[in-house]
């Protein structure tokens, strides 16, 4: 690891180099340290941004390995398992040299934080689940593509066929071009209320790009995610955090979620879908930062 020119939790956009890797992250905001990683896998970090937390929070957003500025793997874009993404953040954490701190993921980032709480609890002070599941597998995108047909076959949105051929095509992806192509034009499906509120976020849906990851370990076969067994150990303070109105990650995983977590609070965004943070900031950033206040190391 190399020696940062400038203090590793200043303002601004940092380089660690862990396990031979590059790990960019960018650092905004004052108060307890919060490390965010966001979802996909593969998109960049900025759609996570959440001013109205860095108010109360450092938030230390992370560009996980594969994605932006940080580092490929070998055998790109295979390999990017949880305990690749874990060990980067282990090594994020050294490179940072704070104690204990909050982490928050997103999506799919939810299933690298629980890994990584489930590993290394004496390294975080708190755990945020922002739209995550316990598992994925056939029931999570059965689920997925139940609810988002029942939503959108009615054509009342005017994404509606658009939506649900992107949808179809997801398998298919392969490539750069295609992850973004298909991810901005399925982002109205993770609003609440995309026809009432495309203009707000039509800058966000032009602004999505991100990196093809293609879900495979080393031997090309995909990794398994299921902590339903693990999760009742995990003594950390844990606060879960779901849009009502998410098709993919919504209320019925954080449900999952918080009758298998002992020590976790759920809070439940009435007007959201999968992006909270972005639908309803200032309750969003209420409830991270009372958490966050509350379960200070």
């Amino acid at each position: 690891m190399t020696t940062p020119t400038t203090a590793p939790l200043a303002p601004g956009v940092h380089t660690a180099h862990i396990g031979g890797l590059a790990v960019r992250y960018h650092v905004h905001g004052q108060g307890p340290v919060c490390l965010a990683h966001p979802g996909g896998p593969g998109f960049t970090w900025d759609y996570l941004r959440a001013p109205a937390v860095e108010q109360h929070l450092t938030m230390v957003y992370v560009e996980p390995i594969g994605t932006g500025g940080s580092g490929r793997l070998p055998g790109h874009p295979h390999g990017y398992t949880r305990a690749r993404y874990s060990a980067a953040l282990d090594g994020l954490l050294d490179h940072l040299g704070c104690g204990p701190v909050h982490l928050l993921g997103h999506s799919h980032g939810g299933f690298v934080a629980q890994h990584y709480a489930l590993r290394h609890p004496d390294r975080l002070a708190g755990l945020i689940l922002y739209e995550s599941a316990p598992a994925i597998g056939h029931d999570h995108f059965t689920e997925a593509d139940r609810n988002l047909r029942a939503r959108f076959s009615g054509h009342h949105d005017p994404h509606s066929a658009d939506i649900l051929d992107a949808w179809t095509r997801v398998p298919t992806i392969s490539d750069d071009d295609a992850f973004t192509t298909t991810a901005r034009r399925l982002l109205p499906a993770y609003l609440a209320d995309h026809p009432a509120r495309a203009a707000e976020f039509d800058a966000l849906r032009k602004a999505i790009t991100g990196t093809y990851i293609s879900g495979l370990d080393t031997d090309l076969r995909p990794e398994v995610i299921d902590d339903r067994d693990r999760l009742g150990d995990l003594t950390l303070p844990v606060l879960i955090v779901v849009g009502a109105h998410d098709f993919i990650c919504g209320p019925h995983w954080a449900n999952a979620l918080h009758t298998l977590l002992p020590h976790a609070d759920l809070v439940t965004l009435r007007h959201s879908g999968h992006f909270g943070h972005l639908e309803e900031p200032d309750a969003f950033a209420g409830a991270v930062t009372a958490f966050a206040h509350t379960a200070a190391p």
